[in-house]
């Protein structure tokens, strides 16, 4: 579904280039759930855009479905850390903004819109404004604003990040659910061990910038999966504190003098 292929990234910067990617390449299958981690700075929401076609690779190419990616894609939607609800619109028509946008008839899109209000739990609340929702909820609606183009990817920088701890548990387990629903690829940058673990089917590990891939982790937990009490917390015990070592190790390596 998915494949980068050697991407590397450099910007522009006052004192000179900056390296924010190198060399990166994964494929990422369809229907599958990856979750990507990393330091602060590792270039990890920069390779999102690229994969969203907000941002052009300075090496490599990235193809989604076969297809090289040059341009944002009305098959691959974005879900960011921010809702970025219209205040002035009600639940209901944010999530049929979208429709809106691509010139598509409304009257094949409303149940489809009624129908993930009602999976998410919103269905009570579609004709309130944002401002009357909690983050959770307005992130929710975001989540269904990006659906309702039932896209064959969904891109998601850390969307629960700015939500206190039990409602991105609460989240990351509705979110699950829908996936394994709807079938849709998934690539979820995080900075939570725990969500990405919960999460993925593989978690790619970036080092620190300028970023690449350190390593792919499996993880071969049956789902649905909880934070909670459960039959596999030992292995999930044991996946993060592999990651965690990862990443630490990373800040070692850094450290260290080159040779």
């Amino acid at each position: 579904m998915i494949t980068i292929d050697a991407v590397s990234q450099t910007f522009k910067g006052r004192s000179g280039p900056v390296e924010a990617i190198r060399d990166i390449s994964l494929t990422i299958g369809e229907g599958e759930f990856v979750t990507v981690i990393g330091r602060s700075g590792c270039g990890k929401s920069t390779l999102l855009r690229m994969i969203a076609g907000l941002l052009k690779p300075t090496a490599g190419s990235v193809t989604v479905a076969g297809s090289p990616v040059r341009e944002p894609r009305r098959d691959v939607a974005m879900v960011f850390q921010r809702p970025a609800l219209l205040p002035w619109r009600s639940v209901e028509d944010n999530v049929m903004l979208p429709v809106e946008i691509f010139g598509w008839r409304k009257s094949e899109y409303r149940p489809r819109a009624e129908h993930l209000l009602e999976m998410t739990g919103l269905s009570g609340f579609r004709k309130r404004l944002p401002h009357e929702l909690s983050g959770g909820m307005q992130q929710r609606v975001s989540l269904c604003r990006a659906l309702i183009q039932s896209p064959k990817v969904m891109l998601m920088d850390e969307p629960f990040s700015a939500l206190d701890a039990l409602t991105r548990e609460e989240l990351a387990v509705e979110l699950q659910r829908i996936h394994m629903d709807l079938g849709t690829t998934i690539v979820f940058v995080t900075h939570s061990i725990q969500e990405a673990v919960l999460l993925a089917d593989r978690v790619a590990v970036l080092s620190s910038r300028p970023g690449h891939l350190r390593r792919v982790v499996e993880i071969p937990i049956p789902r649905p999966r909880t934070f909670g009490h459960n039959a596999h917390m030992e292995q999930v015990a044991g996946i993060s504190a592999e990651l965690h070592t990862l990443l630490l190790s990373d800040d070692h390596l850094q450290a260290s003098p080159q040779t």
